[in-house]
């Protein structure tokens, strides 16, 4: 993992630290699905507040660790607001066409059409 250097840098995996079970153990979960979803669509990052969870804060904070520390998104902090983005690059890079078939498969209510 890298490390943080200080309490305001979140610590998230290296690319090559990426576990496939872990990626698929966090998005296994519906309302993390419903994270990685709603970033998915979006232009560019989003805070955490932006992505709107029936649960309480603590449970939200959770879920995000969950995702930050699988790999699937990064996050840092812009002023005083948590950002969060996708890691599409290195999902790509690491299972090609996993993010893609799992997001159709959420829009589509089913499996992935591949």
């Amino acid at each position: 993992m890298s490390a943080a250097s200080s309490t305001r840098e979140l610590v998230h995996p290296l690319r090559a630290e990426i576990r496939l079970e872990g990626v698929l153990h966090a998005l296994s979960d519906p309302l993390r699905l419903s994270i990685v979803r709603d970033l998915a669509g979006a232009e560019g990052e989003l805070t955490c507040s932006q992505i709107p969870l029936p649960v309480t804060k603590s449970t939200t904070t959770y879920h995000f660790r969950v995702l930050r520390e699988s790999g699937v998104i990064h996050q840092f902090y812009r002023g005083t607001a948590k950002m969060n983005g996708l890691r599409r690059g290195d999902l790509d890079a690491l299972f090609p066409g996993l993010l893609d078939c799992v997001l159709e498969a959420v829009r589509l209510g089913g499996a992935c059409a591949r």
